[in-house]
């Protein structure tokens, strides 16, 4: 019977639309398009690993003039920098007990204040950083001599074209990036010289920036190593960090005119040419800027041809053509910014937010998407990291006195976990890997997604059953001595906040399905946790922020932030902890007296996935186009937050998982679009989504 229910919604998803989508025209008219120099409105290209993203001129030629808007980032998921640690700090000394009960000390890593305590916890916050490997842009270009700007994104191919005069000279640029190699490609043609200028920064280690210090030039070194007929291999060296560029062309010549600075001019008025960033000196041989670029419009053809789309032109609501350019651009950005080998910041590839570092309670929002929009490789392409850092997760399990592993919040590439006095009292980010893993099978059942992952998903439950606390006096497991993901709440007093014990259930629930898929019997322990788990708390007709805050809606402070009680059954499907009155009375008080002035660009899709849960495609469609400064996306199609976090792709997950489930429904739901409106005005096509659970 569980098999029939779980089909059903996958064959209605393949059955939901007649006739085909035109993919082409739909991505054709939502290309973005810009006509003058807007720092809100820089272009990238990528392939999920590497990203090199552009001004108006189609290169990094005005790096300081972005810098506050969406910087002109070239960023790597191997690109890492630490600054000296002369004083031998040591992670050890970020550590600070902590005790909520449960007969013992558990070790946080915090930021502590005063002493070696507060050096260490500094230093391992910002260490080790994102770096901005160069900056590639035309030379003697001045801003004010541009005119004529005329620039497209063509996402069917992923080329950048971009046109504009200088001093009256006519300039064509293509700019595109390999899908299997850190390397950007172009191609210039000008009346005028053409020369490229290849600048090298050093880290600035600031929490949100460009990562781009231009004063600290004896720091570090850039010079020539190799050269060949149309070819340079370049080294950069910041202290014990080494890198390489190679740098292919097919005419002119390359040198160093200063210490992190090359110049290559070319001997005529058209320049192809390539760079390809390396961890490792490369071959001298050369590469080709036009194959690169064949290369890359294969793979986004096939992208956009195999993946999920949505056509909404023949809705009549005014709100439906902002809606689909929000959901095409957050495709494209999504493929370019957050499908590597290991999880991506929240800024993607982009410029660097929280040092360059990523936080694994997001990578739900940032890649749950992809296996419903037919893109599960990409899901696929980061989820073994998870092993990876599997003995990083088990020593904080450890340390803290808890079996199986306990995964990091704020990270890197290594999985050491960065100091904080919220990000390592979190625990939402614990059943993320149970979810995507279960997105994996349900995409493409087999028993190799089964092996690949089942001790990871057990690992992760292991410390799940063993973090629910039994209270004998009322028999039942509690969650506590944690954050929850409405960050208002302390760790010292928070009981029972709703989303995690609605994850809770459904994690171990879901390992418990994967035991039966491996041909092993159920946990009886987890069982009785799963049958004991506290039901959401409520006062009044309302589902409080936690059980332990009663006043829920008397304190201002619970208005803010993320209403993560509307997760609970959104993200999550219902599960018997919870009513679904009490959920709706709940979503109604949200909507009309939540301060949408504090919130982030993920909370407009939790609203939108629950109101879809509880039968309100309007207030679903009133939720995920609300006009809000954190709901706003810019002519890129990036979510803006506010002036420090100027793009924000959590949102853009999101809004992507959310209209996943408007089309395509959850299990047992039966609706044709659940999330829009029957009224005539979403007359929405869709093909190649899947349900969620």
């Amino acid at each position: 019977m569980k098999r029939i229910t779980l089909l059903f919604p996958i064959l209605l998803a393949l059955s939901a639309c007649s006739g085909r989508i035109d993919r082409g025209a739909l991505l054709v008219r939502n290309n973005p398009h810009v006509t003058e120099m807007d720092p809100l409105a820089s272009l990238s290209v990528g392939n999920g690993r590497f990203a090199f993203t552009a001004d108006v001129t189609g290169l990094q030629t005005f790096p300081e003039r972005y810098s506050k808007g969406v910087p002109l980032g070239t960023q790597s998921q191997w690109g890492w920098h630490s600054f000296d640690n002369p004083e031998g700090l040591r992670f050890e000394e970020t550590l600070r007990p902590s005790d909520f009960g449960r007969g013992r000390e558990e070790l946080y890593a915090c930021q502590i204040r005063g002493g070696r305590g507060e050096l260490a916890s500094n230093w391992y916050r910002v260490n080790p950083h994102r770096l901005h490997l160069g900056v590639i842009g035309l030379a003697d270009i001045d801003e004010a001599t541009l005119s004529g700007i005329d620039q497209t994104l063509d996402l069917r191919e992923g080329v950048l074209h971009s046109a504009f005069l200088s001093d009256g000279a006519l300039y064509h640029v293509l700019t595109s990036c390999d899908p299997d190699k850190d390397m950007v490609a172009a191609s210039v043609r000008s009346d005028a010289p053409i020369a490229i200028r290849f600048r090298f920064p050093y880290p600035t280690g600031g929490h949100s920036d460009d990562a781009c210090d231009w004063s600290k030039d004896e720091l570090h070194q850039t010079e020539i190593v190799e050269q060949g007929d149309g070819v340079a291999v370049l080294r950069h060296t910041l202290g014990g960090t080494v890198y390489y560029v190679k740098v292919s062309f097919d005419n002119g010549a390359l040198e160093m005119v200063a210490r992190n600075e090359a110049r290559l001019t070319a001997s005529d008025h058209a320049l192809n040419f390539t760079a390809l960033f390396c961890e490792e000196k490369p071959s001298l041989t050369a590469e080709s800027a036009e194959a690169s670029r064949k290369a890359s419009a294969a793979w986004w053809r096939k992208y956009w041809d195999e993946g999920g789309v949505v056509d909404f032109s023949r809705c009549t609501d005014p709100r439906a053509p902002e809606l689909e350019r929000r959901v095409v651009l957050s495709q494209y950005l999504l493929a370019v910014n957050c499908a590597g080998d290991v999880p991506p910041q929240e800024t993607g590839l982009t410029y660097n937010s929280w040092y360059g570092k990523f936080h694994m309670e997001m990578i739900w929002w940032h890649q749950a998407h992809f296996p419903l929009w037919g893109h599960e490789d990409l899901l696929a392409r980061t989820l073994p990291w998870y092993g990876k850092v599997e003995p990083v997760a088990r020593s904080i399990a450890e340390r803290q006195g808890f079996k199986g592993v306990r995964w990091m919040k704020m990270t890197d590439p290594s999985g050491l976990e960065a100091p904080s006095n919220t990000g390592s009292f979190l625990i939402w980010q614990q059943p993320h890997l149970i979810y995507l893993a279960e997105l994996l099978w349900r995409a493409k059942p087999s028993q190799e997604v089964i092996d690949r992952y089942f001790d990871l998903v057990m690992e992760t439950a292991e410390f799940m059953a063993d973090f629910a606390d039994y209270d004998a006096e009322h028999d039942r497991y509690i969650l506590k001595g944690c954050i929850a993901a409405q960050e208002t709440l302390k760790a010292s007093k928070t009981v029972n906040p709703p989303f995690e014990l609605s994850y809770w259930h459904f994690g171990l629930s879901t390992a418990q399905l994967w035991r039966e898929r491996k041909g092993l019997e159920r946990n009886a322990v987890w069982d009785e946790i799963i049958a004991k788990l506290s039901p959401l708390a409520s006062r009044n007709g309302l589902y409080l922020a936690a059980e332990s805050e009663p006043d829920t809606y008397e304190d201002i402070r619970m208005y803010s932030d993320h209403m993560a009680v509307l997760v609970a059954m959104g993200v999550l499907p219902q599960t018997p902890q919870m009513d679904p009155a009490l959920m709706k009375n709940t979503s109604d008080w949200v909507m009309e007296n939540w301060n949408w002035d504090e919130t982030w660009g993920w909370d407009f899709p939790t609203t939108c996935m629950n109101a879809v849960r509880l039968g309100e495609p309007e207030k679903a469609l009133d939720a995920i186009l609300m006009d809000q400064r954190t709901n706003t996306y810019l002519p890129n199609g990036h979510n803006y937050q506010d002036d420090r976090l100027r793009c924000y792709l959590p949102g853009n997950g999101g809004l992507l998982t959310a209209v996943a489930l408007m089309c395509a429904g959850y299990d047992g739901c039966t609706e044709k679009n659940p999330g829009f409106p029957k009224d005539g005005t979403w007359d929405v096509k869709w093909e190649g989504l899947k349900p969620l659970p």
